[in-house]
């Protein structure tokens, strides 16, 4: 007969502690800097609940609840909505496709949307308009995944907020590109509480994975919208170079 196992979920979806591996999985399985530890006795693990603190071996031994560690202050609210968002294009640009999933009070939503023409930026960003159209006035801090640079550091470094003041312009005088998006998106952004977080794209987290397949379902899909203000440009293929941001 297996020993007893007490589990200690310190950051997850539901925090506390838990007799059963299943349970257990379900509050930590794709979730942002998941913080939990098996133990042999409930005391243990009671104690450890108190002060969650990895030992630098355990470290070592446990990289991947290490990865994709979520910021400190997810970690103290537990109210907060996670969001991840991906996007993309087939042969950039071409037919395109967004993918979010939301969870809040441990219920998953999932969005997606698909247009015959557009980019890789575009459908970045898009994934993230969708996210937060969705959520207008929800009262709650969002904290937001994205594997795309372009969109995480236009936001985080201030990159977008620079280009809106300069009329729309680089610090080398080159227009911006995708300025209807990035108007949208700090619109969206004004008044609500957002932390855009960076994660690895393809390496394995759950709900990375799953908004990629939405997204590439999308981009397949045999009927699209128009993405008007992109095939109405002179846009072109997008590359962006931060030393020109």
């Amino acid at each position: 007969m297996a020993k007893k196992k007490y589990y200690a979920v310190a950051v997850g979806r539901s925090c506390g502690m838990y007799t059963d591996w299943a349970t257990t999985e379900k509050q930590v399985k794709g979730f942002a800097g998941a913080k939990f530890k098996s133990f042999p006795t409930k005391s243990e693990a009671e104690v450890w609940l108190a002060n969650p603190v990895y030992l630098k071996k355990e470290r070592q031994k446990s990289g991947r609840q290490e990865m994709g560690a979520a910021p400190p202050q997810q970690q103290c609210d537990p109210d907060a909505i996670i969001v991840y968002t991906d996007g993309g294009s087939i042969n950039n640009p071409g037919p395109g496709g967004y993918g979010v999933v939301i969870e809040t009070d441990g219920k998953r939503q999932e969005l997606s949307g698909g247009f015959r023409h557009t980019t890789n930026n575009r459908m970045e960003m898009m994934a993230a308009i969708v996210a937060l159209r969705e959520l207008q006035n929800c009262g709650k801090k969002i904290f937001l995944y994205s594997d795309s640079s372009y969109l995480v550091n236009g936001i985080t470094k201030g990159w977008a907020k620079k280009w809106r003041t300069k009329g729309w312009r680089k610090s080398d005088g080159q227009p911006v590109l995708n300025v209807d998006l990035w108007q949208e998106l700090l619109g969206l952004l004004d008044g609500a509480e957002v932390s855009f977080n960076w994660v690895k794209g393809h390496a394995g987290n759950e709900l990375n994975e799953r908004c990629d397949r939405l997204a590439v379902a999308a981009a397949r899909q045999p009927e699209m919208v128009t993405d008007v203000v992109y095939e109405t440009s002179d846009n072109g293929v997008e590359n962006y170079d931060e030393r020109t941001l």
